[in-house]
């Protein structure tokens, strides 16, 4: 009786500490658990942080492109004045060989 008694409480003992080794097991694995939500936590912000470099390059190389059209339409507005320039500076010298253009004609005509 003794020896039953005895062997009773053994068997609740190991009953007992195996409840805690698979206690501790579960507390292991919500921990694992943890880190592995961190983890993708720390991913997701990575994903987050590189989507916005691609914005910021986009929207660099946008500017980029703008900045070179407008010097473009400006080089191409000069250019078409350098030409209008040289169209009136023809017209008032009479184009090739000299001998009065169409304002020296004019300006003689007003004289006259």
């Amino acid at each position: 009786m003794w020896k039953e008694r005895e062997r009773g409480k053994e068997r609740e003992r190991w009953g007992e500490r195996e409840r805690e080794r698979e206690r501790e097991r579960e507390r292991e694995r919500e921990r694992e658990r943890e880190r592995e939500r961190e983890r993708e936590r720390e991913r997701e912000r990575e994903r987050e942080r590189e989507r916005e470099r691609e914005r910021e390059r986009e929207k660099r190389k946008r500017e980029s492109e703008r900045v070179r059209e407008r010097k473009e339409r400006v080089r191409e507005e000069r250019e078409r004045e350098r030409e209008r320039k040289r169209e009136r500076e023809r017209e008032r010298k009479g184009g090739v060989g000299g001998g009065g253009g169409r304002l020296n004609e004019l300006k003689k005509r007003v004289r006259n």
